[in-house]
């Protein structure tokens, strides 16, 4: 195998599942594989898994892969690793865990949230670790955990999916700056945990891991379950970062002006910097990638969800009509959308199926069709659904503007990327031009990428980044552009409009509440 070709595995704990895929510097795919993992809801807002489970599937996942490569012909130089965010465990001193894993779906801390927010250090806290206030945040989790029972004292440590992962290869408690950057808990400048917010959970740091350098290697994997991983016990592995840092860089979007979108079932908007910039509005937020580099952006709670109800629920005829003729029922949705002029014909969604998130982390606002006239068919109501998509990531765009940060160019990555007539309007509504990476695995090529750079394969981040090429490039009509920035206008004056009505109805329906809004 001397002569093999050198390949890195990236692989991802995801919310659903985890995900592995073997690349070469010239990002060949050598093998890949999934293996999904449930997630449970016992109560309204919670969101759990079994971090053994996640393990597992994360083992599982990596051993299929590393076979592929290898029966290819490759050889595995390395492993990196790429996690979800906000997750949270407590382990006992053996490392094994005490209560769920929450996610970063997992909301019950509304309570404690709020509180925080009215709090003067709220404000400061979020200057300092780059992460919104909302119960999303491991910070906000711990305040919660510590007011109901009695796990809070008795834990040895409080952990996220990665980490649970590399106590199980390495017996190491070790978590990557970026992954760390997102609990609300690590100082961003000082590159550690910081001293007030440990205080505000009435933690010291021996309970958390040692936070290390995204580019951190580890070796020395068991003899067993080396075998069971088929590698070699020397095999290094790269502690990684966090999937959406991680997309950018599997995008190509890690320079200043260079942004990158995705839209799955969410969505966000990120863009990267030399230097950590964070939202003294709250809006957004900051993670680390690298040593030198920071990405600041926001996620939104609505992506191509919108797309999914409106095919179940309003357009299910439709749907089944397509698969009894052999084709995708997205691809049927977005040619009837193609039917409609850009507007809809005076017809807005405001997408906020789930509540909301970046820019205004609004967790009661609620969906709305607004203009809805005798004229309007299917086909506006579809091409609607995706404008409001795009409206809300471009209110995502305008506000990294405040931060002084206006990409010229933005990747896309993700679902949405099927669909060029989705793609050719969210360029519109962006008034910017829309590239589309050739690799569609951004957060598994970022994952491996990072690797390479980390293990000497490839020279520098931004070599790294040159090499993800670009197929198409959707340019912005310059009408639909103009009409396009009237309607966006019309948009967010609608939401505000809205907000007050929004929490009423939430309080009318006694809906809980999935979290709520930092402070502007």
């Amino acid at each position: 195998m001397s002569g093999a070709r050198a390949v890195v595995v990236g692989l991802d704990l995801g919310t659903g599942g985890a995900k592995a895929a073997a690349y070469d510097p010239r990002l060949r795919e050598w093998g890949s594989a999934a293996v999904e993992y449930p997630m449970a809801a016992p109560r309204p807002g919670w969101a759990e898994q079994d971090p053994d489970q996640v393990v597992d599937a994360a083992l599982e996942a990596r051993a299929a892969t590393v076979g592929q490569a290898r029966a290819a012909g490759a050889r595995v130089a390395g492993v990196a690793l790429s996690a979800a965010m906000h997750s949270l465990t407590a382990v006992d001193g053996d490392g094994h865990a005490l209560t769920p894993l929450l996610t970063y779906a997992d909301t019950r801390a509304g309570e404690q949230a709020d509180r925080l927010r009215a709090d003067p250090r709220g404000a400061g806290l979020h200057r300092r670790t780059g992460t919104p206030l909302h119960p999303m945040s491991p910070l906000i989790k711990l305040l919660w955990w510590r007011e109901h029972g009695d796990v809070y004292a008795r834990a040895a440590r409080w952990v996220s999916a990665k980490e649970c992962l590399l106590l199980r290869l390495f017996g190491q408690a070790v978590v990557d700056h970026s992954i760390a950057s997102a609990t609300g808990l690590f100082n961003l400048r000082q590159r550690g945990w910081d001293r007030d917010a440990l205080a505000l959970v009435g933690l010291d740091a021996g309970r958390l891991s040692e936070p290390v350098a995204t580019d951190h290697v580890l070796s020395g994997l068991e003899h067993g379950l080396a075998g069971r991983l088929g590698l070699d016990p020397g095999t290094p592995f790269v502690v990684g970062a966090a999937d959406g840092c991680l997309a950018n860089l599997g995008a190509g979007a890690v320079t200043p002006g260079v942004a990158a979108c995705t839209v799955g079932t969410s969505g966000a908007l990120r863009v990267a910097s030399t230097s950590p910039r964070t939202d003294p509005g709250g809006r957004l937020f900051t993670y680390v990638l690298t040593a030198a580099r920071w990405v600041s952006g926001g996620p939104i709670s609505t992506g191509g969800l919108a797309l999914r109800w409106l095919r179940d629920e309003l357009l299910a005829d439709v749907a089944a009509e397509a698969r009894r003729a052999g084709q995708d029922p997205y691809d049927r949705l977005t040619s009837l959308a193609a039917a409609s002029p850009p507007g809809a014909e005076g017809l807005l969604f405001l997408p906020h199926l789930t509540g909301e998130r970046a820019p205004r982390w609004d967790a009661d606002a609620r969906g709305v069709l607004f203009g809805l006239t005798l004229r309007h068919r299917r086909e506006h109501l579809v091409r609607a659904v995706l404008e409001g998509v795009a409206f809300q990531l471009r209110a995502v765009l305008e506000t990294l503007g405040d931060l002084g940060v206006e990409p010229h160019q933005v990747r896309a990555t993700g679902g949405f990327t099927r669909s060029p007539l989705w793609l050719q309007l969210t360029a519109d509504v962006f008034g910017r031009g829309l590239s589309v990476p050739r690799a569609g695995k951004a957060t598994l090529v970022g994952a491996a990428l990072l690797g390479m750079v980390a293990l000497g394969l490839v020279e520098s981040l931004d070599e790294a980044a040159a090499a993800v090429p670009v197929d198409e490039v959707y340019r912005p009509d310059p009408q639909a552009a103009g009409a396009y920035g009237a309607l966006f206008a019309l948009f967010e004056d609608l939401h505000a409009r809205l907000e007050g009505s929004f929490t009423q109805l939430a309080q009318l329906t006694g809906r809980a509440r999935a979290g709520s809004r930092p402070r502007s």
